[in-house]
């Protein structure tokens, strides 16, 4: 049986560049998860829309919150609409500093 050409599993890339740099290294463990899974959420054309839920982190509310919180201090995202409890989501971007963001 023979595999189709062009389709993937859907993967996470970070750059060696990236994951060898110091800004990386600098990050908390948690807040290098929270990143890779907003990052999991970009398709290539939603930037500034990426939607993220605290229900998708493995974290608790409080350690997501201060992930978040140190990621946009290091300049690795912005959130570009602050969400409520019950009626939208928080709204991210990359900000491609420390990677290049297409």
């Amino acid at each position: 049986m023979r595999k189709k050409r062009g389709k993937y599993n859907p993967f996470v890339m970070l750059p060696r560049k990236t994951l060898n740099s110091d800004e990386w290294k600098n990050l908390s463990p948690s807040a290098k998860l929270v990143y890779i899974s907003i990052k999991k959420n970009f398709n290539g054309s939603n930037n500034g829309k990426i939607s993220f839920k605290y229900s998708e982190s493995d974290f608790a509310p409080a350690t997501t919150s201060k992930a978040l919180k140190e990621l946009i201090e290091n300049g690795w995202i912005e959130k570009t609409q602050h969400g409520g409890l019950f009626r939208y989501f928080c709204l991210y971007k990359l900000t491609g500093l420390y990677e290049d963001i297409r």
